[in-house]
């Protein structure tokens, strides 16, 4: 019933380094929460369903405690149900959730032959027998991104992430989007092993696109917890992209680029994890104070929340992968294993996917700088831009607790890099890779080593030793200089200075979102109130601007506009013409039917062609009818 390998004591790690300050953080945040029973209930349950998850030997305690985490974190959401949004965004994660479970059960009764309690071992033995590999394969990724987040399957998170209260959205961020994760290392490991090239070249473009798309829609986010849930999307499809690598040097029996790949992969994850959790704690404190998740209604704030200021600095550093952070560890590994890529010469879809995703990877980490800058300086820095903001005050001891708690683990990625790679490097060998731990540090763990053909060195414990050298410097010289302050008014050109007059969140990002309109899909709308007609005089003027995602536009409204009119044509059908509509029962029947005996048994291309016509024939006659 359950099982604690190396990769189950991984996961367990991240999710109690994840929970532990999170709990503190959020018996502080309690009294924001209105209904706190139901609160503690599911908060609780919801870490208990994710150890669950990744302790389970066999598919059917597996989709317990997947189903029991998804339930538990849709209640989560609900925790405050007053407005329409949130009972919208709940039931649309509610419906992405379960979609994604669907195929999860697919996969399972397929590679379990309807015997959910054997173990992941004879589902490898079973699933090898399967003729349609590349089904499973679909039934699994489709199962867990969208729980992950990846593009297309990502349109719940931006609408799901800011309706939770903060520390639940810091739980689902940083930790239940890495359950994902834990699937595939395990069954793509477990049972589908061994990997064709194409599935390898496939999550590469996948995670590709979602980097890219969820950095360009965090940096045109105006809500600061939409935008940090965008953020998480941009390195869910980081992290996809090492793990593809590591499938694709694992497929062209490249064994130490594929552990090398692997390790900056799961690096990633628990980099991700905590300056995330550190990112969105910061955001419920900003939240906790000034009652609004407008960045337009902030400004200032590094005067009243200093601490809150700092950490959300040190996290924003953190994940737009300047050195010597964690981020940028885990970053210029999956930058050296891209790199490590171009001796390839198989397959002209891989030649054309590695370039595109170095780019993509390169673009992300500019965006991500330039998105952080907007988030830390908008909120921070400035005048205050609303009375809320002007009276905030720093947040409770737990919550503050809480945030710096989750940022000395980040500083403890960059300390105790060696150890955590270790412990992962064990893993693998576990899966049956090769060690690559003392290729990485030959000389010790003062130096990491790239394995890439080019090779290359870094020292974070030197950078980050550096760093704190020349910051003490700085301040002794401070203090031994004696060096004079001298306040003074701001000069503007002569311009009186207002928070009117400071860059806005969305003026920030206008040249982006005006080059990718075909992406953001904007709608401007400006309102005046003139005096007597003139259109050149008035007393009040409104800019608004509404941005509906490119993905949900294109696919799913469209899907929801022609299952509209299957089920109108459906009931029509069934309601005034019920002789034809046994006769469609039957024809669905005979589908079915075929299509059974065509997964389950070799394809015979005649007896298809015969089968197709006659239930073309048997629509025909029967459904369709003649002309009138």
């Amino acid at each position: 019933m359950f099982q604690f390998d190396t990769l189950s004591f991984v996961f367990v790690l991240l999710i109690l380094f994840g929970s532990v300050p999170n709990i503190v953080y959020s018996s502080g945040y309690l009294s924001h929460i209105p209904r706190k029973v139901h609160y503690q209930i599911h908060y609780f349950s919801f870490i208990f369903s994710m150890i669950g998850v990744v302790v389970s030997a066999n598919a059917l305690v597996f989709l317990f405690f997947w189903e029991l985490m998804s339930l538990s974190s849709w209640q989560l959401i609900l925790t405050q149900p007053k407005e329409k949004s949130t009972i919208e965004a709940a039931r649309f994660y509610f419906l992405m959730t379960h979609f994604g479970f669907v195929f999860l059960l697919l996969f399972f009764l397929i590679t379990t032959n309807g015997s959910l309690e054997i173990g992941f071992v004879q589902m490898h033995i079973i699933a090898t027998s399967f003729p349609y590999q590349t089904l499973l394969f679909f039934f699994l990724i489709l199962g867990f991104l969208s729980k992950a987040g990846a593009v297309p399957l990502h349109v719940w998170l931006p609408y799901a992430h800011p309706e939770a209260p903060s520390p639940v959205s810091a739980l689902m961020s940083a930790i239940m989007l890495k359950m994902a994760f834990y699937g595939l290392f395990r069954f793509l490991f477990d049972v589908l092993y061994p990997w064709p090239l194409q599935w390898g070249t496939f999550l590469l473009i996948v995670g590709s696109v979602t980097s890219l798309v969820g950095i360009l829609y965090a940096m045109a986010q105006r809500d600061i917890k939409a935008l940090l849930a965008n953020s998480s999307i941009e390195n869910i499809g980081i992290i996809l992209i090492a793990f593809a690598m590591g499938m694709i040097f694992e497929s062209l029996h490249l064994h130490l680029l594929s552990s090398f790949s692997f390790l900056a992969a799961l690096l990633h994850i628990f980099n991700h994890m905590g300056f995330k959790s550190l990112l969105f704690m910061g955001a419920g404190a900003i939240l906790h104070e000034t009652h609004t998740k407008d960045l337009e209604k902030y400004g200032g704030l590094i005067k009243s929340m200093p601490l809150t200021a700092f950490l959300f600095l040190f996290g924003s550093i953190s994940i737009t992968a300047l050195p010597p952070s964690n981020g940028f560890l885990s970053e210029w590994m999956i930058f050296q294993s891209l790199l490590s890529s171009s001796a390839i010469s198989e397959a002209m879809t891989l030649k054309l996917a590695l370039p595109f995703a170095l780019f993509a990877l390169a673009m992300t980490g500019g965006l991500a700088i330039a998105t952080f800058i907007k988030a830390f300086g908008i909120t921070f820095l400035g005048l205050h831009r609303s009375s809320n903001a002007k009276h905030a005050k720093e947040v409770n001891f737990l919550m503050k607790s809480g945030m710096l708690m989750m940022a000395l683990f980040v500083a403890s990625m960059v300390i105790f890099v060696p150890f955590f790679l270790k412990l992962f490097d064990t893993m693998l060998v576990e899966k049956g890779h090769v060690s690559v731990y003392a290729k990485l540090f030959p000389s010790g763990f003062l130096e990491m080593h790239s394995l890439g053909v080019h090779g290359g060195i870094v020292s974070p414990l030197f950078l980050f030793a550096l760093l704190l050298f020349v910051t003490l410097l700085l301040g002794i010289a401070y203090k031994l200089l004696r060096v004079k302050k001298r306040v003074s008014h701001t000069w503007a050109c002569g311009y009186k200075i207002s928070a009117k007059t400071q860059y806005s969140a969305m003026g920030f990002s206008g040249v982006m979102r005006r080059f990718f309109a075909w992406l953001y899909r904007a709608e401007e709308k400006q309102e005046k109130q003139t005096l007597a007609g003139h259109s050149t005089k008035f007393t009040h003027a409104s800019y608004t601007l509404e941005m509906k995602a490119l993905f949900e536009v294109s696919l799913y409204d469209n899907t929801k506009k022609w299952v509209t009119l299957m089920s109108y044509w459906v009931y029509r059908l069934a309601h005034f013409e019920q002789t034809r509509y046994p006769a469609m029962i039957f024809n669905l029947m005979l589908f079915i039917l075929y299509s059974y005996r065509i997964f389950t048994h070799e394809i015979d291309w005649q007896s298809i062609m015969i089968e197709s016509a006659l239930m073309f024939m048997s629509l025909k006659i029967l459904v369709i009818g003649e002309k009138k």
